[in-house]
């Protein structure tokens, strides 16, 4: 459990708002104090220049912009003002925001056939999250489309780069299922086969998705501006890496 404010990385931060790094298994806003949005409200409270840049609004607090399921790491937007808050999710809502992951998938993903090597995942989602043998979801399924490219391969893992066209929810999770090659340590859509494997020999124990860049308009920013994860976590690194 991680306790520590200091140790999450905030890779940018303005007035109303900031970037974090969120790790893997930590709950965005969901365990009053021990989330994300308490312990870095508790970080800015502690650090002077932090809570001068940032003038968050005590009635307000901190609140993310957008969803990152608790499994998954990587960057976060989060506001610290209610005028920030309602600046950015009307940029999600228009869709002029650009979020990619990196994920590491079982098996060995056919490569894409465009000449630009990106694929398109086009298998229309429920609202609502599904399960390993639905994850279609239930009821009505609506449009969604994810933009996938292989970066690196090993025996038995691929390693891709997506870019979310649309935001269901565990958009890239489900659509990896679909696929036949889900996402390494879901426990969702996965098998528990393969997650008994990952524990006990690869000592591996977290989802294998990470939030990789967000390209979004900051206040003030006379253009997009990319924001992007200083690596990819060493232990999925690893993974793909031990795996020969």
């Amino acid at each position: 459990m991680i306790t520590d404010p200091f140790s999450i990385s905030i890779l940018s931060a303005g007035r109303g708002w900031l970037m974090a790094e969120k790790p893997s298994g930590l709950s965005v806003q969901e365990e009053q104090g021990q989330d994300l949005c308490s312990l870095l409200l508790s970080r800015i409270n502690t650090d002077p220049d932090l809570r001068n840049k940032i003038d968050c609004d005590p009635g307000f607090g901190v609140h993310p912009v957008h969803r990152l399921d608790r499994e998954t790491s990587g960057i976060i937007l989060l506001a610290c003002r209610p005028r920030t808050f309602s600046y950015f999710a009307m940029q999600f809502e228009h869709h002029k925001v650009r979020k990619r992951y990196i994920a590491l998938l079982h098996g060995d993903l056919p490569e894409p056939a465009a000449e630009d090597g990106w694929g398109l995942w086009t298998w229309p989602l429920s609202k609502e999250a599904g399960g390993r043998l639905h994850p279609e979801g239930r009821p009505r399924a609506v449009p969604s489309e994810t933009r996938f490219r292989v970066l690196r391969r090993s025996a038995h893992y691929t390693l891709i780069e997506c870019d979310l066209l649309t935001g269901r929810k565990h958009q890239i999770r489900r659509h990896a299922r679909l696929a036949g090659h889900a996402v390494v340590g879901d426990a969702r859509y996965g098998t528990s086969r393969s997650l008994k494997f990952l524990r006990e020999e690869m000592g591996f124990i977290r989802l294998a998705l990470h939030s990789f860049s967000l390209q979004v308009q900051p206040p003030g920013a006379a253009a997009p501006q990319v924001f992007q994860s200083p690596a990819i976590p060493p232990e999925i690194l690893r993974l793909l890496e031990e795996d020969q």
